[in-house]
């Protein structure tokens, strides 16, 4: 399968900014008290007994993925970017992380008892939303839950040039508004039963949705 043009550019910016992101951007007990909950629901529902591994896909230098860990779940990581997962290895030698793009995810179907996708799908164009959102249906077992956070906004498309202490990035991204994004999850076969959007704190930086959702244990009739 031919990778998804965007892919490179995401895994090459994110390769120079990784170790100034892992500085930067705080440990999950550093977020708002909405976040850190929507994070405790989410492990509610996917620890064990639940079957089926967790994975968290773009999950960076690791940080959220040992918080779920330390939550109970059992959970690994999954980053497009080589270098972030040579740090998330580095930290946390004790968990799982690997290579890999949500467009194409090397898993089996029905596998994963929960999938945790944080910050993670901005960067991916919204046509090839459908096909990121198709491997999330196929790889999440019946039952298995999808927790969806991220920035949103009203179609904005972003090209930065620096990022994370001034560092050159060439990857884009796309600020869909968070019903579209919940069409697109129900649209490939996903129930979603929580929508939120957060309004930025202080009246700076972007509002924030999320969305959780499963996969039912029967089709869906249309």
């Amino acid at each position: 399968m031919t990778e998804p043009a965007h892919l490179a550019a995401v895994r090459r910016s994110y390769d120079t900014v990784a170790a100034a992101y892992a500085r930067r951007v705080p440990a999950p007990a550093g977020l708002d008290p909405v976040s850190r909950a929507m994070l405790a629901a989410f492990a509610d529902l996917v620890r064990p007994p639940h079957p089926g591994p967790v994975a968290d896909l773009g999950c960076g230098p690791g940080k959220v993925t040992a918080h779920l860990a330390a939550l109970g779940v059992r959970v690994f990581g999954v980053d497009v970017s080589p270098k972030m997962i040579e740090l998330a290895r580095a930290a946390y030698p004790d968990l799982r992380f690997r290579t890999g793009s949500m467009t194409a995810l090397d898993m089996g179907t029905d596998e994963l008892g929960g999938i945790l996708a944080y910050y993670a799908t901005h960067h991916t164009p919204p046509h090839c939303l459908p096909t990121v959102f198709a491997e999330f249906h196929r790889t999440l077992a019946p039952g298995g839950h999808l927790l969806l956070a991220g920035h949103v906004g009203d179609d904005e498309h972003l090209r930065p040039t620096r990022a994370y202490g001034d560092h050159p990035v060439s990857y884009e991204s796309y600020l869909l508004p968070p019903e579209r994004i919940a069409a697109l999850l129900e649209q490939a076969g996903l129930v979603v039963t929580t929508r939120m959007v957060q309004e930025p704190q202080g009246g700076s930086g972007r509002r924030a949705g999320t969305v959780l959702a499963y996969k039912p244990t029967r089709p869906q009739l249309l």
